[in-house]
């Protein structure tokens, strides 16, 4: 199944749309989708059309920042039922680790995850739609979204140590330093958002232990189930061993202390496979890499752990329906990017 958003992802388009001259309800009739339902604001719609939406819109409007404009007409309430627990969560840290426990409620297309090192926190932001699409304006509304939730908790004044984003830098970055300040970066490897980690133990001054309580219970009530903690794990790891030429299930399996056959069966009930997720990882990867003209293709190769450049371009083609040097002289002239549907 493809994944699906909630249709308060798009809180703000209509009012941006319009701002600009744009007619918003044309715009989404194109893709799929019905102004009328934004007003049911826990409706779930496809996550590529709404990517594919942003995509559009920031061509028509001529503004490469169109998705993180639209972030900053984002309220907590647009993440929904979710949104009523984080406001009672004690501090930085509690915060997000519930918004990524539970981003299937909100954005099924949302891969987030956070990580601590040397003093320094790093929000990874990454998006997957099940299909190849451009995910410019779609990466900055997320990355806007979560700005948003830390501004809530650290205050207006906060801003990140940096931020980065995968694609390349617009031709105006004004908005870009107005969100998030003046350490932007782009062609990075990664979307997300850098901080110290001694922000995470900040307090959530309005916060009532009591009501958490109550907020958590509603949650873990309203709360569907995803039996995925295995999967990301395995997800997490493969993307760490790839580039080191060792990926294999038993090494994953001593590192999360258990038998090659328990992850087997734990990826089994979420309906995956190792190879599975392996493939899936690298398709993820390199949508990223190959349209960076900086990196070579023999060393995006190596970084998605193939032995041969040739094994890499063999695999790219069965994937993408094309060589991986075709593939970044489209995203080069701003050619349509359409991946083949597996199915």
């Amino acid at each position: 199944m493809r994944p699906l958003v909630r249709t308060a992802a798009l809180n703000g388009y209509v009012e941006l749309s319009r701002s600009l001259g744009m007619d918003p309800q044309s715009s989404m009739e194109d893709v799929g989708l019905d102004a009328a339902a934004l007003m049911l604001q826990d409706r779930w719609i496809s996550g590529a059309a709404v990517a594919r939406l942003l995509a559009i819109s920031a061509a028509e409007s001529g503004l490469d920042d169109f998705g993180l404009r639209m972030s900053e007409f984002r309220r907590l309430g647009s993440l929904g039922p979710i949104s009523i627990a984080l406001r009672e969560e004690p501090d930085v840290r509690s915060g997000l680790e519930l918004l990524l426990h539970h981003e299937h409620m909100y954005n099924e297309a949302l891969h987030a995850r956070l990580s601590e090192r040397e003093g320094l926190a790093t929000l990874k932001v990454g998006l997957d739609f099940g299909e190849a699409l451009e995910t410019r304006q779609a990466t900055e509304l997320a990355v806007g979204a979560f700005h948003l939730v830390l501004r809530m908790f650290l205050g207006p004044q906060w801003l990140p140590l940096s931020v980065y984003f995968a694609h390349d830098a617009p031709a105006d970055r004004g908005t870009h330093q107005r969100v998030f300040g003046p350490a932007v970066e782009f062609g990075r490897e990664f979307s997300g958002i850098n901080f110290r980690a001694s922000d995470l133990d900040s307090p959530n001054t309005t916060s009532d232990p009591l009501l958490r309580n109550y907020a958590r219970q509603y949650i873990e009530a309203v709360a569907v189930p995803r039996d995925t903690g295995t999967v990301d794990q395995v997800r997490e790891l493969i993307e760490v061993l790839l580039p080191t030429g060792r990926c294999s299930v038993d090494r994953i399996a001593r590192s999360l202390n258990v038998d090659r056959r328990s992850v087997h069966r734990r990826l089994a009930r979420s309906g995956e496979t190792f190879s599975s997720l392996v493939n899936s990882v690298r398709v993820r990867l390199a949508e990223q890499f190959v349209v960076n003209p900086r990196r070579s293709l023999t060393e995006i190769s190596d970084l998605l752990g193939f032995s041969t450049a040739s094994a890499f371009s063999r695999w790219f083609r069965e994937q993408f329906g094309c060589s991986p040097r075709e593939w970044r002289g489209r995203a080069t002239t701003g050619s349509a990017l359409t991946r083949p549907d597996p199915r």
